[in-house]
């Protein structure tokens, strides 16, 4: 294929014919795993394309995903690519005001949904599940080619505005992604990569499935319903060589006592928010494995990382990806030193970046300036090329009217022994009047926090009020909520008792 004549989906499945029997994705379960060939894989994939251009869909629209954490999943996205229509991948845990927003914002022709997760209001059309699984023994239908520059699926932005945006990618994202094979992955055709999260999150969709279908390597993906205690297990039992998952995964593995030894792995990935240097140093210490954490965002996957090639220096996120255009700049636009604060942007000519915001061209053209897409991320670049993540500019926090990113506080206070995880955020003491909290796991009482913090941070950056908890507020990918842990902490301030 050429970039005139290309297929997201036939991209990602173009080993399939080669390796036929060979398993492409094995869901694990306490009893075994369900094993899908790369043959059979295709088949159905392109049987789910018959179907649906049957169905009598125009090409180019858009199906809403309305489904759980299963393979039909990934069958029903690459599916609809690989006849022409544009997939809409959304949280199952959505509610119904909610997914309605969204889908009155991408006017879908058809949505694909699992019983028992929330519809959009509307009467819209509806497949079930059951149906689009029913399509996996049809004639495979012909990958819909044509310029990668078009449309090939839309995603939502998490929201944490207040507002989610529909982000629409090209086919050429996942050109995009060879970049992060070993710029990030390190990934091979023999490895047998076991992402953590549910195969709806897009992390595990791109990270965990499409990639190592591209090369030609193996998924492996955890049950419905597998613990997180359970998952080491998991990743010794079946070989993996590679997992993935969220900081908050490698944090729960860690508390399995003993964890068990995992001979087959190289390295593990973190993405999805911060990774703690005290938790990669943990991570290392037990395993003797190290762990490689990219950011990245919806507009345009990841960009920045470290690599078994070139680790991230202990504090740094890490380099800018072989292939990867990035800059420092202030808030006009213009390049800043080493050492200097800035907001990361990434050239407007990268192939992974969005196509734009879908009908809000004033939205995509305000994080566009000249050559340059604002990300919205702060970051300190060091002079040897080592990224530092500072926060995200909408995650700041303006107590006293300091600028403080939250996760920089909090790497600093993972370090006082007795912590085992915390969040920091803002609370309202008096009318107009916020100050710096933070909310801590174990048992670190507030006078050893209290010297830690003054030890290891500025006098305005450290927090005038500590609220020891059970646990922080995460999603089900275990990313901190920090919304919620802002709407907790208040209300514990204000009602005590």
């Amino acid at each position: 294929m050429t970039q005139d004549n290309f297929n997201l989906a036939a991209h990602a499945l173009r080993h399939a014919e080669r390796l036929g029997d060979h398993p492409a994705l094995e869901i694990l379960g306490p009893d075994g795993a369900e094993v899908w060939s790369f043959a059979r894989l295709e088949a159905t994939v392109r049987g789910i394309g018959s179907g649906l251009v049957a169905l009598g869909l125009a090409p180019g629209d858009r199906i809403l995903l309305r489904l759980g954490n299963s393979a039909s999943f990934p069958l029903a996205y690459l599916g609809a690519i690989a006849a022409g229509f544009v997939p809409v991948p959304t949280a199952a845990a959505l509610t119904v005001p909610e997914v309605t927003r969204l889908a009155g914002l991408i006017a879908p022709a058809l949505v694909i949904a699992d019983g028992g997760i929330a519809l959009p209001e509307g009467g819209h059309r509806l497949l079930p599940a059951e149906s689009l699984l029913a399509m996996q023994g049809l004639p495979p239908c012909p990958y819909a080619l044509g310029d990668a520059d078009r449309p090939g699926y839309i995603v939502f932005t998490s929201g944490t505005s207040g507002r989610s945006l529909p982000v629409v990618h090209a086919h050429r994202a996942l050109l995009a992604r060879a970049m992060m094979h070993q710029g990030w992955e390190g990934l091979q055709a023999g490895d047998r990569l076991m992402h953590a999260g549910a195969m709806n999150w897009t992390y595990t969709l791109g990270t965990g499935l499409l990639d190592p279908w591209t090369v030609g390597a193996t998924a492996l993906v955890p049950a419905p319903g597998t613990a997180p205690a359970d998952l080491a297990r998991l990743a010794a039992r079946h070989g993996a060589t590679i997992l993935a998952g969220a900081p908050g995964i490698y944090r729960q593995m860690l508390k399995a006592t003993p964890l068990p030894p995992l001979p087959s792995l190289r390295h593990g990935l973190s993405a999805g928010e911060a990774l703690p240097p005290a938790l990669r140093a943990q991570w290392q210490a037990t395993t003797g494995t190290d762990l490689h954490e990219a950011l990245g965002m919806t507009e345009c996957s990841t960009f920045l990382s470290g690599s078994p090639a070139r680790p991230a220096p202990m504090g740094a996120t890490g380099f800018a990806q072989p292939g990867r255009r990035v800059a420092v700049l202030d808030e006009a636009g213009q390049p800043l030193p080493p050492g200097s604060p800035g907001i990361l942007a990434v050239h407007r000519d990268d192939p992974g970046l969005m196509l734009g915001y879908l009908d809000a061209p004033e939205e995509t053209a305000s994080r566009l300036q000249g050559d340059w897409f604002f990300t919205g991320d702060l970051v300190e670049q060091s002079p040897d090329g080592a990224f530092r993540h500072l926060g995200r500019a909408d995650d700041i926090l303006n107590p006293g009217g300091f600028r403080v990113a939250p996760q920089e506080v909090e790497a600093a206070l993972a370090t006082c022994p007795g912590v085992t995880d915390c969040g920091v955020t803002e609370v309202e003491v008096s009318p107009g009047t916020r100050v710096l909290a933070c909310a801590h796991l174990g048992h670190a009482d507030e006078a050893a926090l209290t010297a830690h913090a003054s030890a290891q941070l500025a006098r305005y950056k450290q927090p005038r009020l500590w609220f020891h908890l059970d646990h922080l507020p995460r999603n089900a990918n275990m990313k901190l909520n920090r919304r919620a842990l802002r709407a907790l902490l208040q209300e514990r301030f204000d009602d005590p008792s």
